[in-house]
C-alpha cells in the first residue's frame, strides 16, 4: 500500500469519511501491546492529575475525553476522581467500539491500567476497575466542533491525538484545541497529546489526514486558555507507525477566558 502524505491530499475535517475508521485495526496496531510512548504518557498524566487532586482535595468531578476514538487509557487516567466521564466521539464505528467496551473492556487495556496503578489513587480502586468504569463512563456521539455548545461544562479533560489528526488545516487544528479547552471549567486539569509533524495515517484500508504541527504550534494553540501549562516532547523515540517525527504532550489547567472572543 502506498503511503500518501497530507501534503498530497488537502483534506478538512468535513471531507473525511469517519464512518470508514476501523477501530479494531487501530487498536491492533497501536494498543494491543503497551508501547514505550504510551507508558511515558501514562506516567506524565498520572502524575499531573494525581498532584492536582492531592493538592486541591476536591472531587468527585465530571470528566470528558474528546475524540476518544478507540483509546481507553485517557478515561482510565481520569477515573479515580470522576463520578462521570463522557467519551465524546464522532466516528460511528468508534462509538460502537467504545459502547461495547463500557460494559467490560478488553484485556489488552489491563497493561495500561497496571502503569497507572503505580500510584495509590488508582491502586485503591482494586485489582479490576471494570465495575467502576462501567458505572462512570458513557459514550456520546458528536463532532468536536459542536463542543461550542458546552462551554465550561467539565471539570477535567483529555484530548489525545485528535486536533492534529482530523484535518490538514492549521485553522481547524487551532479551532479544535479551542473547542476542547472552552468545554472545560476554569481551573480544570487537562492533558492533551499530539503527533509531531504527522503526514497522515492509515487505519485499515483507509487514509486519514493530519496537520503538520510541532511544539510551537501546540503551545500557541493553548496559550489563550491555560496560563499554567507544560508542553513536552516525549523522550521515547520508536515510531509506532510511519509518517511522523515524535509525540508531544501538554498538561496544565484551564484558565478563565472571559475576555477572549469566541471563534
Amino acid at each position: 500500500m502506498t503511503q500518501r502524505s497530507s501534503g498530497d491530499v488537502q483534506l478538512k475535517n468535513k471531507d473525511v469519511r469517519w464512518a470508514a475508521f476501523d477501530p479494531i485495526a487501530y487498536v491492533d496496531h497501536n494498543y494491543r501491546d503497551l508501547q514505550a510512548e504510551d507508558a511515558e504518557i501514562l506516567h506524565m498524566i498520572r502524575d499531573h492529575f494525581g498532584d492536582h487532586f492531592r493538592k486541591q482535595g476536591v472531587g468527585p468531578v465530571s470528566g470528558i475525553d474528546v475524540g476518544a476514538g478507540a483509546n481507553l487509557y485517557p478515561a482510565l487516567a481520569m477515573m479515580p476522581w470522576c463520578d462521570e466521564i463522557t467519551l465524546f466521539e464522532r466516528s460511528p464505528a468508534n462509538v460502537g467500539y467504545l459502547t461495547r467496551q463500557v460494559d467490560s473492556y478488553d484485556r489488552n487495556w489491563d497493561q495500561f491500567w497496571d502503569v497507572l496503578c503505580e500510584s495509590e489513587a488508582y491502586n485503591s480502586l482494586g485489582a479490576d476497575p471494570r465495575e467502576r468504569f462501567r458505572k462512570v463512563v458513557s459514550v456520546e456521539q458528536g463532532d468536536l466542533f459542536q463542543l461550542a455548545a458546552y462551554k465550561r461544562q467539565w471539570s477535567m479533560g483529555t484530548m489525545f491525538f485528535v486536533a492534529e489528526s482530523m484535518t490538514t488545516s492549521h485553522q481547524e487544528f487551532s479551532l479544535g484545541v479551542e473547542r476542547f479547552m472552552r468545554a472545560l471549567a476554569p481551573g480544570a486539569p487537562f492533558a492533551a497529546a499530539f503527533m509531531e509533524h504527522s503526514k497522515g495515517y492509515h487505519t485499515g484500508e483507509h487514509f486519514f489526514p493530519a496537520c503538520d504541527v510541532g511544539e510551537s504550534e501546540v503551545r500557541a494553540s493553548l496559550e489563550a486558555f491555560a496560563d499554567d501549562f507544560k508542553v513536552q516532547r516525549l523522550e521515547s523515540a520508536a515510531e509506532v507507525r510511519d509518517g511522523y517525527s515524535g509525540m508531544i504532550v501538554a498538561c496544565g489547567w484551564r484558565n478563565s477566558d472571559a475576555l477572549i472572543p469566541v471563534s
